[in-house]
């Protein structure tokens, strides 16, 4: 079997925990901060975890990860 080649984006974004679940962070934090609220630009750099619906397609993206 050929090694995986893993996704260089993902491998950028994503996370994987002991547990096996995805973290993952917030969109919607780069730029036009200035009309979001700071309450909501404060908890957009919180981490969190991917939709389960994602998972298998996110491990798939990093397998050595």
């Amino acid at each position: 079997m050929p090694k995986l080649k893993t996704h260089s984006g993902a491998k950028k974004r994503f996370n994987l925990t002991k547990t096996g679940k995805v973290k993952r962070a917030h969109a919607f934090k780069s730029h036009i901060l200035t009309k979001k609220t700071t309450k909501r630009t404060r908890h957009l750099r919180s981490t969190t975890y991917a939709d389960v619906t994602n998972v298998d397609a996110i491990k798939k993206m990093i397998p050595y990860k």
